[in-house]
């Protein structure tokens, strides 16, 4: 059977379908979801819980604490690893997670349209000096500073945004788009989720409503607490950048939640967009688990 990748956008159900397919079809979980893998971090990354889980082995939850790095470059290597783990132990694979960055590099390799702009880290880099920013990438990309002029800070910003965002320098990005690359969906069935639009934002908003309920504050009170700094790339992830903004004072308690709301449909929006570059994938409701379960159990009709 091949490694099943499930795919869609935040709240569309995908935790909970992907539980349901590992107990009826022998199969354990791997996150590819960029915020899951932070230790302590887990109301505002919608993680499923213990008891949630049902006994079935997730990975990649939890390796990392949320002032360690983890790279798309970290993903790929170890989702290949543990792929071959699990398929030697008689199970499948289930790739699980809504950050089309990490599926596009398992799937299609580096070969990618290089990613999304992030505008809470352009923001960030925006606020340093060209100078800084320019010596900030002579070390982790000098082929780019002999491309880049110093102070063409457009540029610079960009080329570190994406060396934050993938741990790979612009210039080698650049170098293997232009080079063909073998594509690795081969042994792989992608399924997409997907909800009408007006469906899948009434979601957003109560999974929201819900994560405040659940004590979202707190645990952003509790991390910074323990000392891990507001700064952190982990902490500009949805809700917790908002989060950290209202203990500052910027937000009222009911403008943080409308923004954190906004901001996650917004998020669903670009999430898709990464999503529908994926040719082979086949679309679902959530609620389609038995057309799922048969569609894995059929041949691989691709040449």
């Amino acid at each position: 059977m091949r490694t099943l990748v499930l795919l869609g956008p935040t709240a569309v159900g995908k935790t909970s379908l992907a539980i349901e397919l590992a107990k009826e079809l022998s199969g354990e979980i791997i996150s590819a979801d960029s915020m899951q893998v932070y230790r302590g971090m887990d109301i505002g990354t919608a993680k499923p819980s213990i008891e949630e889980r049902q006994g079935i082995p997730h990975h990649l939850i939890d390796v990392r604490n949320p002032d360690e790095e983890w790279t798309v470059s970290d993903f790929v290597e170890e989702s290949q690893k543990l792929k071959v783990k699990i398929q030697n132990n008689g199970k499948l694979p289930i790739i699980v997670g809504g950050t089309g960055l990490y599926l596009w590099s398992l799937l299609e390799g580096f070969s990618f349209p290089l990613t999304p702009a992030d505008p809470a880290l352009r923001t960030k880099l925006e606020q340093q000096g060209s100078s800084i920013l320019y010596s900030q990438l002579g070390k982790v990309d000098p082929a780019s500073t002999a491309k880049i002029h110093a102070n063409d800070k457009k540029r610079i910003i960009r080329a570190l945004e994406v060396f934050e965002l993938t741990g790979k320098p612009i210039s080698e990005l650049q170098e293997r788009r232009t080079e063909s690359v073998e594509r690795r969906t081969e042994g792989y069935l992608l399924i997409g989720l997907d909800l009408p639009r007006p469906e899948l934002y009434a979601r957003i908003n109560e999974r929201v409503d819900q994560m405040m309920l659940a004590g979202l504050v707190d645990e952003v009170k509790g991390l910074l607490a323990n000392g891990y700094d507001k700064a952190l790339n982990s902490f500009q992830a949805l809700g917790y950048k908002e989060v950290v903004d209202y203990l500052a004072g910027r937000w009222d308690h009911r403008t943080m939640v409308e923004e954190v709301k906004k901001r996650t449909r917004h998020f669903a929006r670009r999430q898709m967009t990464w999503f529908r570059r994926f040719p082979d994938a086949r679309w679902f409701p959530p609620d389609a688990k038995s057309a799922i379960i048969e569609l894995c159990h059929a041949p691989d009709s691709r040449k």
